[in-house]
């Protein structure tokens, strides 16, 4: 096991709709009460909103660990949510109730809980983990909008909490026909959070930059390493360089210098 790794048990691994997945991890002390087990593998995972932890499942191939952001934690339990986009994610996929994980972390810097005032949490896809756990942890009144390409999935936890849910699907099996920036009203919050694809969000922060209204994006990435060492997640930013796994995934989007 690398370095700073930790072990954790799978407690479900459940399809939620094509190509995604919820995965709920408890302490290896959970499942093996062998004192000989190093202290932070006994412990419950802890993390913000916002944070992410590098996962792995295999042994070498593939080389990478994957970032996968905390959907939410309870009793020591982790939860995450994640789509199928490859060989380590479809790996994850096939993992079973007791298998073993590898995990780093915490990692990055998450929301800002102190926020105050009406919110907006605009997802799509799987980017609703994070926005999930961090409504989870804040007693705003807020409105959540979630983008599909097609199937909805995991509303009953989105709706938890929340003043409002608006659906839309690219192919209008459910909800709005089109994307959930065409139902987004930026005038009525005081602050939006967003998490998806990097398309979503810079329109996102377009919309909100007419109205002078913040926005905070949790970026997505690919990463290799998870703490700032090789450089591999760099973003551009009116300020420099940024790193999503250290200074990142979550930034001010009037901050970041989008690709045209």
């Amino acid at each position: 096991m690398k370095q700073g790794y930790r072990r954790g048990i799978v407690h479900t691994n459940i399809q939620l709709a094509t190509d995604v997945y919820e995965m709920k991890l408890m302490p290896h002390g959970d499942n093996n009460r062998d004192t000989s087990l190093r202290i932070e593998d006994r412990l419950g995972f802890q993390g913000n909103p916002g944070q992410f932890y590098m996962l792995r499942g295999w042994q070498l191939d593939p080389l990478l660990a994957r970032p996968i952001s905390i959907c939410n934690i309870s009793n020591g339990m982790v939860t995450f949510l994640y789509e199928v986009v490859g060989k380590g994610t479809r790996m994850m996929s096939e993992l079973k109730a007791g298998d073993t994980l590898e995990l780093l972390g915490p990692l990055g810097t998450g929301f800002d809980l102190e926020l105050g005032g009406r919110l907006a949490l605009i997802s799509g896809g799987a980017g609703m983990a994070p926005l999930i756990y961090l409504k989870n942890r804040l007693e705003n009144d807020m409105d959540f909008y979630c983008g599909f390409q097609s199937e909805p999935y995991y509303i009953d936890e989105i709706e938890k909490g929340v003043d409002n849910i608006y659906i839309t699907t690219e192919d209008g099996s459910a909800g709005h026909r089109g994307f959930v920036t065409e139902l987004f009203t930026p005038e009525r919050y005081d602050t939006v959070i967003t998490c998806g694809p990097t398309p979503m969000m810079k329109e996102i922060v377009k919309i909100c930059g007419k109205h002078d209204i913040p926005v905070y994006m949790s970026m997505e990435s690919h990463m290799a390493c998870g703490i700032g060492t090789c450089l591999g997640c760099t973003v551009e930013t009116t300020s420099g360089i940024l790193r999503v796994c250290r200074e990142g995934p979550v930034q001010l989007g009037k901050e970041v210098v989008f690709d045209d």
